[in-house]
């Protein structure tokens, strides 16, 4: 099965079968063999090369991943306790070279996980392209952009620069 993800308003494509007792992804050209263990409503990922010859002394990680609802269908995925925003791009909605992207309506911007405001990029009125910058968030020394999801009018923005926000805090809203 493929299907096509947002994350962190990055797409990417991601595919994955069974592969004898766990499963293998493919993601951006690189195949990884995933054990999955379900542990309560989490699961335990064990993540790594396909066989000893392809992993170059890579040894295979293991994470903790569990899934939270988000608003307007995200997913908010947690890897070893980071929080990060998930989109499921529905394939009816590909489209061909040189159209444009439909708007997808009303949409919350939230923090894929706790952090400080770096800098807001835009504010209320502004309208904005696909993929624009909206806000940076700070997280674990990392910054994340958060990017518009599809082209449209920035309704109301709700931090400034130098905030803490908690994850799923929603940051931005665009119509």
């Amino acid at each position: 099965m493929t299907c096509d993800l947002e994350i962190l308003g990055r797409r990417r494509t991601i595919e994955f079968r069974r592969h004898g007792s766990g499963w293998e992804f493919t993601l951006d050209g690189r195949i990884l063999d995933v054990d999955v263990t379900a542990i309560g409503e989490r699961w335990s990922l064990l993540i790594g090369p396909p066989s000893p010859a392809a992993s170059a002394g890579r040894p295979r990680r293991s994470y903790e991943v569990a899934v939270d609802r988000g608003s307007n269908g995200e997913r908010i995925v947690h890897v070893n306790g980071v929080a990060v925003a998930v989109s499921l791009i529905d394939p009816r909605a590909r489209r061909a070279p040189g159209r444009a992207a439909a708007s997808s309506g009303r949409r919350s911007i939230v923090s894929p996980m706790p952090g400080r405001i770096v800098k807001v990029l835009v504010k209320a009125g502004d309208a904005v392209a696909a993929h624009q910058g909206l806000v940076v968030v700070e997280a674990m020394k990392m910054e994340n952009e958060l990017r518009a999801p599809h082209a449209g009018r920035v309704t109301d923005v709700k931090v400034v620069d130098g905030m803490s926000v908690e994850a799923n805090a929603v940051l931005v809203t665009l119509e």
